[in-house]
């Protein structure tokens, strides 16, 4: 099990490669991906300061907010979840309340079902960049129109988020660049792009988020 203090190494390393790309890391927001780890990854990652934690999988979420609930770090951090994986419509109700920020939103009917069963949250619409069918994401030419639906439902609409494409990292500039310029056509702030493999791409584009869990708490576990 890796430590607080083994993840405060890795969390300086993401911050060298974000100043290497021409970034500054206190205006780059660290997402830490937990998915697939244990609730005591999740404690680890609250002692070594890493307060957004991303989570894939609505069961995952859940186990993780309730052990942290039953016995709270003595410290005192709470995480902001965010969601980020693809979200069936009948989920949202079971994670309406410990959710902070959606990011996965790519649909009308996750639209209405947010605004429900969590009047006002926080969300980023996801767009799909790559057009590869297994990833989520609107077509692009829908970004516009479910900003609006979103907006106009009383969501508070941050930015947009998207996934670059399997393969070289440059394969994702492209597609992370047409993100940051529809964002900013859109007035939205947050640009959450780039994982651990392809972060400097998106932090040379603009991204204001970076979705990083390998290269914070190494390898997966097999689910």
């Amino acid at each position: 099990m890796i430590t607080p203090d083994e993840i405060r190494d890795n969390i300086a390393r993401v911050h060298d490669r974000i100043r290497a790309a021409g970034g500054d890391p206190q205006a780059v927001r660290l997402i830490a991906v937990t998915k697939a780890f244990g609730p005591e990854l999740a404690r680890a990652a609250l002692a070594a300061g890493l307060t957004d934690l991303g989570e894939n999988y609505a069961q995952e979420l859940l186990a993780k907010q309730a052990d942290l609930t039953a016995d709270p770090l003595p410290e005192g951090p709470v995480p902001t979840w965010h969601f980020l994986g693809n979200l069936q419509t009948n989920k949202v109700r079971h994670l309406a309340s410990c959710v902070g920020v959606w990011q996965s939103v790519d649909r009308s009917g996750l639209v209405r079902e947010i605004a429900k069963r969590a009047p006002g949250a926080a969300v980023l619409v996801q767009v799909n960049l790559s057009g590869e069918t297994q990833k989520g994401g609107c077509d692009r030419s829908a970004v516009p129109e479910l900003v609006a639906e979103a907006r106009a439902a009383g969501l508070d609409v941050r930015g947009l988020m998207g996934v670059g494409p399997a393969g070289e990292p440059e394969a994702a500039r492209a597609g992370f660049r047409w993100l940051v310029d529809r964002a900013a056509e859109l007035d939205l702030p947050e640009r959450s792009i780039g994982m651990s493999a392809d972060l400097e791409v998106a932090v040379q584009e603009g991204a204001t988020m970076i979705r990083v869990g390998r290269d914070l708490f190494g390898p997966r576990p097999p689910r």
